[in-house]
């Protein structure tokens, strides 16, 4: 009998091992990158103004990062220590989207950059969230527009949490004009390499241009930049790449307005302006303001007489003791002015953001 039981022991060890190696096989089979300097397509909604972009006039750009749809105020995502890795529905799913969308229209951008857009997602019921976006703006007055879909990882099935496994996932950034875009390019961000690989996945900015009035270009950047990473370096040489290209669009004459989610504290240390305390192991860092070129300026939203955070930390429901801070902002060359920059205070009711907002003029 003892045999037996030994045996049928080392017959369930031994397909957990197969099945784990098995696994592993599939993880690296599936995984890739896809290359830099990708032109990606610029698609059309209604009919789009052919007008250029004025300068010395006032524009608007806003930046969202819409959280994949899941996270309503009472949600919290176990890669946060929270505990729910889905979106809790398709329809919870498309009421999120829905309210980040018309949050961030409200503001009648000229430009909107989104972040963490799901077209196929095992935590976001496969909600094509692309498509949704470009429903949702039509419904809240931007039904005449150019926009750009650019990949930013296609992940390998996660088998874990094990009773929710967080699935496989096709995520993006959108960028939307009122204005026609063109020459739109995806550009591949270092990640780490090995086993880590498999955490920070894929990742990347667009670079859209829109013409102005002046013969030159308004080069609009919008940017999903890695969150885990082991290796500081990796953050670093993301933004290197980021500002060695923004300097070259200056230094030809064209003007550049760039944002999204750096996931880096970009106040500096966030809870010297929020009530919120510390966290034990901070995950958004102070970006290194030394990187940044002399010509290019970074564009953290605050306003001191009435200060709102960008994000909040999703290691549980959020309420008035939650960890919140500024990771979504903007950056501009030289010869943008800025005009005004904040956070629009939703109560992250539809997502860990907020978005943001920033007025800018073209000399």
């Amino acid at each position: 009998m003892k045999k037996k039981v030994l045996k049928v022991g080392a017959g369930v060890v031994g397909a957990f091992v197969l099945a784990v190696v098995i696994y592993l096989v599939y993880v690296f089979a599936v995984y890739y990158r896809l290359e830099d300097n990708l032109e990606i397509s610029v698609e059309h909604s209604g009919n789009v103004s052919a007008e250029e972009i004025e300068t010395g006039e006032t524009c608007c750009i806003v930046s969202a990062n819409i959280g994949f749809g899941a996270y309503s105020d009472d949600y919290s995502f176990f890669m946060d220590g929270g505990k729910e890795s889905r979106a809790r529905s398709a329809e919870a799913v498309e009421e999120n989207v829905s309210g980040s969308v018309k949050a961030a229209a409200g503001q009648e951008p000229d430009i909107l950059l989104l972040q963490e857009v799901d077209t196929d997602g095992t935590r976001s019921w496969h909600v094509d969230e692309k498509e949704l976006v470009i429903q949702e703006l039509a419904e809240a007055g931007m039904k005449d527009v150019s926009y750009t879909y650019a990949q930013n990882y296609d992940s390998p099935y996660l088998f874990y949490p094990f009773l929710e496994p967080h699935g496989k996932n096709k995520a993006g950034i959108v960028t939307v004009s009122d204005k026609e875009m063109s020459d739109a390019v995806r550009r591949s961000l270092p990640i780490e390499g090995g086993v880590m690989k498999f955490l920070d996945l894929d990742r990347c900015y667009s670079k859209q241009r829109i013409a102005t009035d002046n013969g030159k270009e308004l080069v609009v950047y919008n940017l999903h930049l890695s969150a885990y990473t082991s290796d500081p370096s990796t953050a670093t040489n993301q933004l290197l790449l980021l500002f060695e290209d923004m300097l070259e669009e200056y230094e030809k004459g064209n003007y550049v307005v760039g944002g999204g989610d750096f996931n880096k504290d970009l106040l500096g240390n966030s809870s010297d302006y929020f009530d919120c305390g510390e966290l034990d192991d901070n995950w958004a860092q102070p970006i290194p303001e030394e990187l940044i070129p002399e010509e290019i300026q970074l564009v953290a939203p605050f306003d001191k007489d009435n200060p709102v955070p960008s994000c909040r930390n999703a290691d549980s429901p959020y309420d008035e003791n939650s960890f919140v801070l500024t990771v979504d902002g903007f950056l501009a060359s030289a010869n943008v002015e800025v005009v005004t920059a904040k956070v629009i205070d939703t109560g992250f009711k539809w997502s860990d953001h907020n978005p943001v907002y920033m007025e800018f003029i073209l000399r």
